[in-house]
């Protein structure tokens, strides 16, 4: 006990002795700086620091005290080889030769139940696969071999097969889903063609008259003129408006994880709808009424882009619909925290086939009327990628002979 006392004694007594030598090697930095200049300030300064660290921080040996042991860590029991592989989302088999040894429920699942113990060219049927899989593994070049398996469980499916060696020569067959992918760039390429295609299409129009007005034979007719120049304003417009839904849908893209939160009443909205499309109205001979059933039509929104939403839907409604036949917006509650907006039409109808592709960019059921009545077939997307930054849905019914109602859910505004 004595020498302990003896020992924290003497501790404390190096403490002060070095919190004075710190104190005095700051008042040398000082003077340093005043006098002999920045390099002298910089080594004194580094003086007086670790010897304050020294003095409040000393070693766990000056203290008499023991820096406790790291505790020893057992080793982590690993599961085996089927756990591992049925853990996984990705189908995986296990093959010894040319026999499927393990399949994980993944596999089992696209495959059949059957294929623990076939032979690896009947579990996977597939010509690019036997050819993979007949392979020698000690002649393969790289550690991986990758193989495209088109058409594997489905038709539309697009799979890729990793085949890796261990080292017992057990080879591990991964199956790697890659079908949203191929799905993903074949819209960009189906999209990039059929753009170019309905801009195609004006701008050859524009060009033959622009030619045919060139001879002043035919310049020289004020009515064939006038004919012309009609069309080539007409085909200029729908240039015109199918580059302006192109900005648009790339616009509501870019913005899609910015959640609107503005307030928004839906009525006056259909009031600025009905006034925007007073001619189209009027060249249909339809009406366009409100059926509100909502307990307060209030929404968070982007005002801007759940006006452009309405104007899209009420076009389609009166272009598809029968000449004459009204236009009902309905909007209804659709439980606590959603608001459903209906545009129901009296038409006639669309085709189930249909509904499932109604929203992709340029899909059209009837092309030529489409083009007929002015569409650009982006209608529909542009409404259903507003919903989607909205954090609402699309949802279209239809019933042939009978019409067509669209409805989206769009989130009530709370307070």
């Amino acid at each position: 006990m004595v020498a302990e006392q003896r020992i924290r004694g003497e501790v404390a007594q190096n403490r002060t002795i070095l919190v004075i030598l710190a104190l005095a090697a700051a008042v040398g930095s000082a003077i340093a700086a005043a006098t002999v200049g920045a390099a002298a300030a910089a080594i004194a300064a580094f003086i007086a620091g670790a010897t304050a660290s020294a003095a409040f921080f000393p070693p766990a040996e000056q203290t008499g005290e023991t820096a406790p042991a790291a505790p020893e860590l057992a080793p982590p029991d690993l599961p085996d080889g089927r756990a591992l592989i049925d853990a996984s989302e990705e189908p995986i088999l296990l093959v010894r030769g040319r026999q499927v040894v393990l399949a994980n429920p993944a596999a089992r699942t696209l495959l059949g139940d059957h294929i623990e113990g076939d032979d690896v060219r009947l579990a996977i049927r597939h010509p690019a696969a036997a050819e993979r899989l007949l392979e020698n593994p000690e002649e393969a070049r790289e550690p991986v071999i990758r193989t495209d398996l088109a058409g594997l469980g489905d038709p539309e499916q697009r799979w890729e097969m990793a085949i890796s060696t261990l080292a017992d020569g057990t080879r591990v067959v991964r199956l790697i889903d890659h079908s949203h992918t191929y799905a993903a760039e074949q819209m960009r390429v189906d999209f990039v063609a059929n753009a170019s295609h309905e801009l195609r299409t004006p701008l050859a129009t524009l060009l033959g008259f622009l030619e045919t007005l060139e001879d002043e034979e035919a310049a020289g007719d004020p009515e064939t003129r006038r004919r012309f120049l009609g069309i080539m304003a007409d085909e200029a417009a729908r240039m015109r408006a199918l580059v302006d839904d192109l900005m648009s849908l790339s616009r509501i893209e870019a913005d899609r994880y910015s959640v609107p939160r503005e307030p928004v009443e839906l009525l006056p909205l259909v009031e600025t709808v009905r006034t925007t499309l007073a001619r189209l109205l009027e060249q249909r001979g339809a009406s366009l009424s409100v059926d509100n059933q909502a307990n307060g039509a209030i929404v968070a929104g982007d005002r801007s882009q759940l006006t452009q939403l309405l104007t899209n839907l009420v076009t389609n409604a009166l272009r598809y619909g029968r000449a004459g036949a009204p236009v009902t917006v309905r909007l209804e509650d659709a439980g606590a925290e959603m608001i459903r907006l209906s545009v129901i039409d009296q038409g006639e109808g669309i085709a189930p086939e249909h509904l499932p592709r109604l929203t992709e960019r340029f899909y059209r059921v009837d092309a030529s009327r489409s083009r007929s009545v002015g569409g650009t077939g982006l209608g529909l997307a542009i409404v259903k990628h507003i919903a989607l930054r909205h954090r609402g849905r699309l949802d279209i019914r239809s019933t042939l002979g009978e019409g067509t109602s669209v409805r989206v859910y769009l989130p009530r505004f709370q307070a």
